[in-house]
């Protein structure tokens, strides 16, 4: 027998994933310090008595939790609150793996509502079963993670009466107002609005394979409403009645069917998206996801923003501000991050005052990339 091939590495590294969601106790979740509370501004809309969830003045923000990521999670809600012009009006739905070795939700729920008391926020269950049978092999492990699919069930989980929802990684920072994004108009024709990538080499997101076979490779993308283009789906206002009556979920699963009989792509869960979705979506303006600021897949290096404005910063890749900070290897942009962090160290006793002080005092971005 010859040498384990990579994909036979990757899909070791997936099975002991997958064990490892359905077996196994819950570690102990890390101490985060209570965030400055944040009231809304003159101009926001009233709420409407009895509404709940269901009050149309509310902005539906759309994030997973667990483990690893919690810390991520928690520095993108305070980002999001203290740039917000109406922050009493956002309302978090998190997707959270439920069973084996994850966090419980009851203790995912008090790690948040200790940290941001008055959020508005509901917390979903998420079972690995939903798509264990669907994920294949990656060239990163932790882009197998059964809750990074999550994201497709979002019109099954949230109420039937939130109309949209904005979708975000938990590795993001926003350092504008929320609002701006959730009120992007979507043409009839669209369900997912997302920042574009055109200059992207679109044909290196799947396979030789996918190119040359006689009924895939162009022909999936033909007659739709542009060319297709990458675009990065950590950041993603979603129509959800849409999606519902477009069955989208069971769509982009069929793609994911599709790469267990023949490989057709290499990443996660972005390709299958990419099928449905790329050459229909609407464009957002660059500013709402400069991602890549985790560097690649492999190695995570440093990278700088790109030219242009800034309204939401996106560490999408290997590399981690809160790993890289720990690790005493931080990039310059991990200092902007570390502003927003409110974790609280082993041995740092003081760490909530510090946490509250360091938006005033750390690492900030130039004035002018938030220039509208």
């Amino acid at each position: 027998m010859g040498a384990p091939t990579p994909a036979m590495w990757a899909g070791l590294a997936l099975a002991a994933m997958l064990l490892l969601a359905q077996s196994g106790a819950a570690a102990a979740l890390p101490r985060f310090a209570e965030a400055p509370e944040y009231r809304n501004g003159d101009g926001c809309p009233a709420p409407v008595a009895g509404a709940g969830v269901c009050d149309p003045g509310l902005v539906h923000i759309a994030m997973t939790l667990d483990a690893h990521y919690l810390r991520g999670s928690m520095a993108a809600i305070y980002s999001l609150l203290k740039h917000a012009s109406c922050p009493e009006s956002l309302f978090f739905h998190f997707l959270a793996a439920e069973g084996g070795g994850a966090p419980p939700v009851a203790d995912l729920r008090a790690a948040v509502a200790a940290s941001f008391p008055s959020l508005r926020f509901e917390i979903y269950p998420f079972r690995a079963d939903a798509v264990a049978g669907l994920i294949s092999a990656s060239v990163r492990a932790a882009l197998e993670a059964p809750l990074n699919y999550a994201r497709n069930h979002l019109a099954d989980l949230l109420p039937r009466c939130v109309p949209r929802a904005i979708y975000l990684d938990s590795d993001v920072l926003a350092v504008d107002d929320v609002r701006r994004l959730w009120e992007t108009r979507l043409p009839a024709a669209a369900v997912v609005a997302a920042p574009e990538y055109c200059h992207a080499n679109f044909s290196r997101y799947f396979t030789e394979a996918f190119w040359n076979d006689p009924v895939l490779g162009a022909r999936v993308f033909a007659g739709r409403r542009r060319a297709p283009c990458y675009f990065n789906t950590g950041v993603m206002v979603i129509d959800l009645r849409r999606w519902r009556v477009g069955n989208y979920r069971q769509r982009i699963e069929r793609w994911m069917e599709m790469q267990k009989e023949k490989r057709i792509y290499e990443l996660g869960s972005l390709p299958p998206f990419l099928l449905v979705f790329a050459g229909e979506i609407e464009a957002v303006d660059h500013r709402w996801n400069q991602h890549g600021l985790g560097g690649d897949n492999v190695f995570g290096s440093c990278r700088p923003l790109h030219n242009g404005p800034v309204s939401l910063m996106h560490w999408s890749g290997k590399g981690k501000p809160w790993d890289r900070l720990d690790a005493g290897k931080p990039c310059p942009l991990d200092h902007t991050w570390k502003s927003y962090d409110l974790y609280i160290g082993e041995n740092d006793s003081s760490a909530s005052g510090q946490s509250r002080s360091a938006l005033s005092s750390s690492a900030a971005l130039p004035a002018a990339v938030f220039s509208w």
